[in-house]
Order: C-alpha cells, then sequence, then structure tokens
C-alpha cells in the first residue's frame, strides 16, 4: 500500500505512550563545541518529557558535574525554545581536568544521586565519551566509598546501585568509527564551503595560489569533502599521504598543467595533521613556499580555525542530532545494568546502536595506524564511502597523466543532458561526468535545453576547463525544461539526433520527468536502434521524490534555503508575539521538504501530500495551538510556523489554513503566509548535494562504460565498425541512486512495480517515519488543562 493511500493522521499515538519506566536523566556536552549540540540537547528534553521522565542539565559539561549546584538544572518545555538554530552548546563545555581524578568523579557521583539522576547521555568526542564509560564502569565503586563516607543513605546506595551512559557523537571531524556522520560535521563543511567559494574569486581576480588549512589532526574527511565540493586542484589528508616521496614536485605539476588549461587560480586544501609517508607535516607555510619558489605563483595561507565550528546548524545536522537523540532516550528506557554503554550512530541512513568502547577503541585505532604507516588500514576504518569519494575527487579534479585511460576502442561519445526543474548540484555533477570521461580518453557532449535543444541539435564538446568552477553553480548550466521524449517532444527526431552525433551513451540529469524520459527511451529501443545505448539517470531534484534513491540532488540544497528562511520567519513571529506563520514549501506530491524542514525548524505541525488536509484536523491544529498561546508568558508568548506542501489540497490553500488558523484562534493570536516559491530552487549548492554529485556522476560514467564494454570488444575482435546498437540490456537504462551508504544502479523495469507514477513519486520513503517527531516535538498533547493537571498531580 502506497503512502498516499494510507489514512490520515497526525501523529502515531505509540510516540506519546508514557514510559513504563521514566528515568531521570542528564544531558550535557563536552569535548569541542559542535553545531547541533543544542538540537540534541532540545531532542533530548523534549522526548524525554513525552515519555514522562525528568530531564536535567548539567551546565559546563563534566566540570558542571564536579560543581554541581546550579551547575545541574532540571529543564521543561520551554527551556529549550529557539535552541535549533542557535550554534555552539548553550548549557556549556569545558576542559575539566578534576573529573580526571577519583576524586572529581566521586564528587560527581555524589552530586548526581543527590539530585536523583541515574541515567547521563553524553554528546562529545571520543575523549568525552571515555570518560562517561570510566565513569559508569567505576559507579559501583564510587557509590561504596560515598556510603562509608557518610555522604549518601543506605537507601540512595541502594536505588542509585547503577549508572545509564549513553554517547552521542559531537564532532566538526567526522571522526568517530562505527558512525557514518557525527554531529556537526555537515555545518563545519558547510562553514568551510562558503570560505573557500570566497576565496576563490579572490584569486581568480589575481591570479593567486591559495593554500587553505581545515581541522583535522587525525582525519582528513573535512579537507576531503572541501575538496571535492570546491573543485580544489590538490588535496592533503592524514589517510591517505602522497605516494611519492617528492610529493612537492608532483603537486606542482599537477598547478601548472591546470594552469596550463587556462585556471586563473590554485586552491591546495591542507588537513592540519596532513603528513607524507614517512610521518612527516605537511604544512601549509611549506606548500606556499613551494608554489612560490617553484612555479612563481602569487601565494597566500589560510587558517581558517574555529570559525569551521560557528554558525547556525545546517538542516542536516538539526535533523541528525534530533533523531539520534530520540533514539538515545529510547536507549536510556530499555537499558539494563548488563547493557554495555551505546553509542547512537549512523550506518546505511538509519540510527544505529552499537557498544560506545568498541568505537572508540577502532577510533583510535585510525590514529595506530597511521602511526605505523599502515595507511590502507586507515581507510577502511572510516565511513564506507570515504575511500570511492577519495577515488571520486582524484578522478574529476585533478587531470590525469594518462593512466586512467581506456583503450582506444573502448572510447565512447557520452551525451550530457538536464531534464526538469533547476537543482542544486546538477552542474556538479556535469563537471564531474565531463571530467572523468575526458580522462578515460570519452568525447563528453553537453546537450542544451533539454530534448527540445537535442532535437536542434545544441550539442557541444565540453572540454577539462570548459567545466571549471562548475562545482559551486547553482541551477543549470546547460539550460533545462520539463519536456519528455515521445510525450512532449518526437522521439523519432531524438532518435535521428542521436545518430546523426553518433551518442554512444546518454546520460540524464533531472528530477521525475527525467525518470519519465528513461522510461520513454528504454520502451522506445524496439523501434530505434540508436536508442539501443546505455541510459542512466542521475536524480536531481528538491523535492526528493525520484525512485531507486534515498537522496536526490538538490534536496539538501533546498532543505537548507527552507531553513534559512523559516528561522526569519520564525524571528519575525517571535518579535511580534502571538503569531502564526503558514509557510508553503515545494515537492510536488512528497511530503519531503515539508517533514525534514519541520524537524529541522521546529514547526508547529505540517501538511503534507500523504496526509491530507480535513476540517477535523484543522480544528485538532487549532486547538493545540490555543493550548500552547494559553500556557505561554502574555509578555514573552512564541512565534511559531506551520508548513504546507504547496500541492497538499486544492481547498485548503496556504491563505485559507492562515484565515482559518486567525479566525479561530478568536484574537488570542493572529496569522500570517509566506510562499517561499523558487527561492527553494536557486542559490549556491550545499556541499552535501555537490558531494553526491560527485560520486554520483562518477559511478554513472562506470555504468556507461560498463554497458559498453562488451560490444565494443566483440566489434574490435572482429574488426568490424562499431555497431550502433550497443546494449539492449534493460539493465542499462537504470536510475543511478544512493541507497543507504552505497551507490546502486536500478534498472527501469525493477523500478515501475515500485513507482507511483501518478502522483510522481516512490510507494514508500524512508524519511516518513520521521513524521510524528514534528508533532510531537511541537508539544502535541502536553498542554492541554487535563494533560497539564496530570503532571501537576503526579509530579
Amino acid at each position: 500500500m502506497s503512502r498516499s493511500d494510507k489514512p490520515t493522521t497526525a501523529v502515531a499515538p505509540e510516540l506519546f505512550e508514557p514510559a513504563k519506566n521514566p528515568r531521570k536523566i542528564g544531558v550535557l556536552t563536552s569535548g569541542g563545541d559542535a553545531p547541533g549540540m543544542n538540537a540534541a540537547v532540545r531532542a533530548v528534553v523534549r522526548y524525554g518529557i513525552s515519555k514522562g521522565c525528568e530531564v536535567f542539565a548539567v551546565y559546563e559539561g563534566y566540570q558542571g558535574l564536579v560543581d554541581g549546584g546550579e551547575h545541574i538544572r532540571q529543564m521543561d518545555w520551554k527551556s529549550v525554545r529557539g535552541w535549533l538554530s542557535v550554534g555552539g552548546t548553550t548549557i556549556g563545555t569545558a576542559r575539566c581536568m578534576p573529573f580526571k581524578t577519583r576524586e572529581g568523579r566521586l564528587q560527581a557521583a555524589e552530586n548526581l544521586v543527590k539530585r536523583g539522576i541515574d541515567s547521563l547521555i553524553v554528546c562529545g568526542g571520543d575523549g568525552s565519551l571515555t570518560g562517561a564509560d570510566v565513569f559508569r564502569s567505576e559507579w559501583g565503586g564510587l557509590i561504596d566509598e560515598l556510603l562509608s563516607q557518610g555522604r549518601i543513605s543506605q537507601e540512595e546506595a541502594s536505588t542509585f546501585r547503577h549508572l545509564t551512559i549513553v554517547g552521542l557523537v559531537g564532532s566538526i571531524d567526522n571522526d568517530m568509527s562505527s558512525t557514518d556522520i557525527t554531529i556537526g560535521a555537515v555545518t563545519s563543511l558547510h562553514r568551510i564551503c562558503e570560505a573557500v567559494d570566497s576565496i576563490h574569486t579572490t584569486a581568480m581576480s589575481h591570479s593567486r595560489a591559495f593554500v587553505i588549512e581545515v581541522m583535522g589532526r587525525h582525519c582528513g574527511w573535512l579537507a576531503l569533502m572541501t575538496g571535492i565540493a570546491t573543485g580544489a586542484d590538490f588535496v592533503f589528508i592524514p589517510e591517505r599521504p602522497p605516494a611519492e616521496d617528492d610529493w612537492e614536485s608532483v603537486m606542482c605539476t599537477v598547478a601548472q598543467r591546470h594552469r596550463q588549461l587556462g585556471k586563473r587560480k590554485t586552491v591546495i586544501i591542507v588537513a592540519e595533521g596532513a603528513i607524507d609517508k614517512s610521518l612527516n607535516p605537511i604544512k601549509a607555510d611549506y606548500i606556499k613556499d613551494i608554489l612560490a619558489d617553484r612555479l612563481g605563483l602569487d601565494t597566500r595561507v589560510t587558517t581558517l580555525g574555529h570559525t569551521q565550528r560557528g554558525g547556525s546548524p545546517a538542516a542536516y545536522d538539526r535533523i541528525l542530532a534530533t533523531i539520534q537523540s530520540v533514539q538515545a532516550v529510547e536507549a536510556v528506557l530499555r537499558s539494563t545494568p548488563d547493557t554495555p554503554s551505546p553509542l547512537i550512530g549512523m550506518s546505511n541512513n538509519k540510527v544505529t546502536t552499537g557498544p560506545l568502547m568498541k568505537a572508540v577503541e577502532l577510533t583510535h585505532e585510525v590514529a595506530k595506524a597511521i602511526s605505523e604507516k599502515n595507511f590502507a588500514r586507515a581507510m577502511e576504518l572510516r565511513d564506507p564511502q570515504f575511500a570511492e569519494e577519495f577515488e571520486a575527487y582524484n578522478a574529476s579534479t585533478i587531470l590525469d597523466d594518462e593512466t586512467l585511460l581506456l583503450p582506444k576502442h573502448k572510447r565512447i561519445n557520452i551525451a550530457i543532458l538536464h531534464i526538469g526543474a533547476p537543482a542544486g548540484g546538477m552542474n556538479a555533477a556535469t563537471r564531474t561526468a565531463v571530467r572523468c570521461a575526458i580522462n578515460r580518453g570519452h568525447r563528453a557532449f553537453g546537450v542544451y535545453n533539454g530534448f527540445p535543444g537535442l532535437i536542434r541539435g545544441s550539442l557541444e564538446e565540453l572540454s577539462w576547463i570548459s567545466v571549471d568552477g562548475w562545482t559551486s553553480h547553482g541551477g543549470s548550466e546547460l539550460g533545462t525544461n520539463r519536456d519528455v521524449p515521445g510525450v512532449d517532444v518526437d522521439m523519432g527526431m531524438i532518435a535521428h539526433q542521436m545518430q546523426k552525433n553518433n551518442i554512444q551513451a546518454l546520460m540524464l540529469v533531472g528530477g521525475f520527468e527525467a525518470f519519465s524520459a528513461l522510461v520513454k527511451l528504454e520502451e522506445a529501443r524496439s523501434k530505434y536502434p540508436s536508442l539501443c545505448i546505455p541510459i542512466c539517470h542521475i536524480p536531481a531534484t528538491v523535492s526528493n521524490n525520484v525512485p531507486g534513491t534515498d537522496y536526490s540532488l538538490g534536496s539538501d540544497t533546498s532543505l537548507n534555503a527552507i531553513v534559512t528562511a523559516c528561522d526569519a520567519i520564525v524571528q519575525s513571529a517571535r518579535s511580534s508575539r502571538r503569531r502564526v506563520f503558514v509557510v508553503e514549501v515545494q515537492g510536488g506530491k512528497s511530503g519531503y521538504l515539508a517533514v525534514e524542514a519541520g524537524l529541522a525548524t521546529g514547526a508547529n505541525t505540517i501538511y503534507i501530500p500523504e496526509e491530507g488536509i480535513s476540517l477535523s484536523r484543522l480544528q485538532s491544529d487549532v486547538n493545540h495551538l490555543v493550548d500552547l498561546y494559553k500556557d505561554d508568558d502574555p509578555d514573552k508568548s512564541e512565534g511559531r510556523i506551520i508548513l504546507r506542501t504547496e500541492t497538499v489540497s486544492d481547498t485548503y490553500t496556504t491563505d485559507v489554513i492562515s484565515n482559518i488558523i486567525k479566525d479561530e484562534g478568536n484574537k488570542m493570536f493572529d496569522s500570517r503566509t509566506a510562499v517561499l516559491g523558487h527561492i527553494q530552487q536557486g542559490g549556491t549548492p550545499s556541499p552535501m548535494d555537490r558531494i553526491r554529485a560527485t560520486r554520483l556522476a562518477m559511478r554513472g560514467v562506470q555504468f556507461l562504460e560498463k554497458h559498453t564494454s562488451e560490444a565494443l570488444d566483440k566489434a574490435f575482435e572482429a574488426k568490424e565498425a562499431v555497431p550502433v546498437e550497443l546494449s539492449k540490456d534493460p539493465a542499462s537504462a537504470a536510475v543511478v541512486g544512493i541507497t543507504g551508504v552505497d551507490v546502486k544502479f536500478r534498472s527501469v523495469q525493477e523500478l515501475l512495480p515500485v513507482t507511483d507514477l501518478k502522483n510522481r513519486k516512490p510507494r514508500d520513503a524512508w524519511w516518513f517515519e520521521h513524521r510524528p517527531l514534528v508533532d510531537l516535538l511541537s508539544g502535541r498533547g502536553l498542554f492541554t488543562p487535563q494533560a497539564q493537571a496530570a503532571r501537576a498531580q503526579s509530579s
């Protein structure tokens, strides 16, 4: 049954059921601050309260545990209002030498017992999490010592015999094993890319070279991802040092080759822990001297420093921190004294729970492998796509010295075409496809203005330098429209132009129209021999509604645009006090943007096509708003937002919903509308979209090679001309998509049964499980008079 066939519901009722064993939970942030920590604390507080727990924030990290008193504060629902958009950690973090001593941990244990806290959720790096697990392992001895000293009673010693520890990884370096991504890493990448994008313009203006140092002592994730997302000329990371002894000459050769092709700028990214293969540090100032002395380049060094930690969290980190923190509370509730301390991680696009200390041990093993020069092992210990992304970077950014070239008979002509609405990452995918193709010996042709342009013969061979700088370009440099072959444009003319221009493989970059085009082209193969070639579709649409992939290019960029706009709208609503904004977002018949943006912005509720809208639902939402505003301090009332997907209802439009809210609010609050429109499609692509584009495009070229190889080999061995029909295999018409952490190729025939063609989306969606959290974390059902009376009675 498709999501659209499911009954309308505002929220899954089981999420509101109180826990059978409510706990007193402490939450603290420790180590270096990371954007998203506040979102984590907010989710722990609110989800914990919804499950009947009491939640305490420990201010100033482990120092707050040792100092006790006002550093350990019970939190209520309102304590964390507005925290989603705030960077860093509002409850603070500090180095704590006393906690490293047994006497300090003894004092911390006493403070927890006296407050009745039996569980700790710690958000920090490996050092912070190791300290937490040591604390737990000593807990029994600490309790006995406190009892023997008369600092706690026998009853307290019996009640608090066990301490539960749950770890969340807050680290901008993304350096923890057993999780694909850590809280704060994506936002840090945003800050770095914003800086490097700005440096690109000044470097080009003066034809300069810039060496940019980014954080990462033992982990090159930030450096590598920055290199991919910005098209840097060279990257130095600790896990994969240059293979050559004279790496300086190799770097200079690459930079000089790029300059000879016409590049006016040279950008080198170096992680602070970068080393050569002999473990000697590679420092930014040394690289600068090499570029200046050997190539005569006017070179500058920029060390980004703590700007990498700052700023409002990106949408991804807000969502990641929220869903992981919900799971952290659940881990507390199901823990037993025999359960090893769990670490909440992310694997294959799903929240995971695994042994905390095992993850810490594997993390330390990376540094050990590097120190032993076992760089292959260090790469293995990183997240699964790290090595593949390193390969994609080299294949698309460094102009190769012919080692990647295929035999001449295997080289093909590849056409790249954009179709559908513009989406961030289209240009990045095209750039990577062109450069990977050229490095393999293929010819890459850009088709202007989609299939109508193809019919007119608007093709141009793209060179390595002609796509330089496209990673950071929004929109579509080739131009795009929604015309589908066989529906809006003549299939025969398309087949004619394909044969006329000797196109032997086709790459479509776009949304559901591109998928529809893939279907039509595959169907037409039986009639037109020139369409019997491999065709791949790289999903690119803000709606994230293409089957065969978890993420489409442009969806992350769009989410960040929505979050930025909603942060400003919430600020306006808060300043006006009792005001509700109904914000209309795009998404077609998919509620992806509304659900994920609702989590990231703290929306009061959302309206999505999968659920629809009814009068009873609207009445319920108005009642919820009334309860919230009645509970507010009249002089400190909050502004609130509701997100509505543009196609959710023809009757209940954004204006109609706003008017209903205003009227039913009975002057307790008013309502305004905001239609975000096409700003959701534009702007600079997010780093995540650029990185995904690079990875998908490289794999797309490999897919096209795979499905032409057999026919080309046969023709070569038989000394015959290359056939027009290179592949009739149904598997050679496929979507190149991200499933979990893997890139997979799923054919049209495989995807059609799981696609809702009428509503233009997959029949199931991984993100739908996040939907109930939007309402739950907005306090649905917790502020009715009955619920408040029940809480007052229980307390």
